[in-house]
């Protein structure tokens, strides 16, 4: 059979490939904290037909002849750059002003995610889109019994402050406001600032955290704006906003897709036409090998 035909085959699958990963970035355009994808093409190994020769005494070298055999994906890789901040007002929401990842955790592993559309559940816990709790550190607790029966917890009057030595991986927690507390603001350093109602005092009740990675681009996406690790990605590295050069929040802000619509499109026609033309190659490859057939009659 006649080489070009496989090579047009191996081009429709992989262009149908880069439509695919086209299609769902333009799906994602207005998703938030979303990061579009792109795909690379590499040849196939390639057939040698003559192998080259050295120059010998009299005569020059050859090259070698070689007959390529198709195209197959490289990479799809994730572009991680920058995108804008649509401000909302919502006290509660957050957006990353450079690299690094929210912290969430469904009971049993952390994830990582761009979005942060957060809000509070029954409990009180910070929680994302999907009930994933924020993870963060928490200050300790300053109490004061205000209650004569025992059974009712002491009502919190302050908070100690974060010791910085204690914000690490290992002492990461769910991110809970507590009741006595309203008014709860974010700063930009991913400080948790509330007003206690018993006091009339603002004070600092936890702190977000962020994560980042040695190579963000091998993080495996896991659907609902979730990233997890992979064995390319390298392990978190855990801090807080704004410290030892971790990126700072912009509160009540959230990150907008950086899908870019004119780049999309112009992918889409230039795809399309890569499809069209390694269609071609097929149909002539098919007329080349019915007129070989026909040859006998």
């Amino acid at each position: 059979m006649l080489r070009s035909l496989y090579s047009g085959v191996s081009g429709l699958k992989n262009h149908q490939t880069k439509m695919d990963v086209i299609g769902n970035n333009i799906a994602n355009v207005n998703t938030v904290g979303f990061k579009s994808s792109r795909v690379t093409f590499q040849d196939i190994y390639s057939q040698t037909l003559k192998p080259a020769s050295a120059p010998a005494a009299g005569s020059g070298g050859t090259n070698p002849q070689q007959i390529g055999l198709g195209v197959s994906v490289g990479t799809i890789d994730t572009m991680f750059t920058r995108s804008a901040a649509e401000y909302t007002g919502s006290p509660l929401d957050l957006s990353i002003e450079g690299d690094g990842f929210f912290v969430v955790n469904d009971g049993a592993a952390d994830y990582f995610t761009r979005a942060g559309n957060f809000t509070t559940d029954a409990d009180s816990n910070l929680i994302n889109a999907n009930g994933l709790i924020v993870q963060g550190w928490m200050a300790a607790p300053i109490t004061a019994d205000h209650d004569a029966d025992p059974a009712t917890p002491d009502a919190i009057i302050g908070y100690d402050p974060i010791d910085p030595a204690d914000m690490t991986a290992a002492n990461l927690n769910n991110i809970q406001m507590p009741e006595e507390y309203y008014d709860i603001t974010i700063s930009k350093t991913g400080e948790i600032i509330g007003i206690n109602s018993i006091t009339q005092d603002r004070d600092v009740i936890g702190r977000i955290a962020i994560a980042n990675f040695n190579n963000q681009n091998a993080l495996s996406k896991m659907g609902n704006n979730l990233y997890d690790v992979s064995q390319n990605s390298g392990l978190p590295q855990i801090g807080a906003p704004g410290v030892d050069g971790t990126a700072y929040l912009n509160p009540s802000a959230l990150e907008m897709s950086n899908v870019d619509l004119a780049k999309e499109f112009t992918d889409m026609i230039i795809t399309q036409r890569g499809f069209q033309a390694n269609s071609r190659v097929i149909t002539t490859s098919d007329s080349l090998l019915e007129e070989l057939v026909n040859l006998k009659r």
